[in-house]
């Protein structure tokens, strides 16, 4: 089994910028997503088109809906038509629309979400683990974490967009 062990935290400032590696701007939709009114095992599945404008790349991600660090996470690479088409015909509206910086502190790489239309205003940062108790350098940027907070995740900021209307 795939699992995803994540901690996702609000930025504090933009202290991380000036320690930006690299940065892609990402489009994401989403196929299904969690009802909270439906019992039993949910997942999210999602397209994503990101990279390099020269060379773009698509996936398909299958990702259990639950809360907390650690998830179920399945992601296949698909051609960057097959993604387009999804997103423009069978993904829900709003899209995902973000760039994606990533930043090395200490030994671990983290991933800086700049959100852009409808999340305008909005910046996160994740943190993928090892294991759920694997201690990481807190950089001074990083602020509350959001780990276990629903509002946060992708699939209902395009239900519920920032600043949670």
């Amino acid at each position: 089994m795939a699992t995803e062990i994540e901690r996702k935290l609000l930025i504090k400032n933009d202290a991380w910028r000036s320690q930006v590696l690299r940065s892609e701007r990402i489009t994401q939709g989403y196929l299904n997503q969690y009802d909270p009114n439906v019992e039993g095992p949910q997942s999210s599945v999602r397209v994503r088109i990101g990279g390099s404008l020269d060379t773009p790349k698509a996936w398909l991600n299958i990702k259990s809906a639950t809360l907390g660090i650690e998830r179920q996470e399945y992601e296949y690479e698909i051609p960057v038509a097959d993604a387009e088409e999804m997103l423009a015909t069978l993904c829900k509206r709003p899209q995902i629309d973000k760039t994606r910086h990533y930043v090395t502190v200490a030994e671990h790489l983290w991933e800086i979400d700049e959100f852009h239309g409808d999340n305008d205003g909005l910046i996160v940062a994740e943190i993928e683990l090892g294991s759920a108790d694997e201690s990481f350098q807190m950089p001074d940027w990083a602020g509350e974490d959001v780990s276990g907070d629903p509002r946060y995740y992708n699939s209902e900021l395009i239900k519920n967009p920032y600043p949670f209307c």
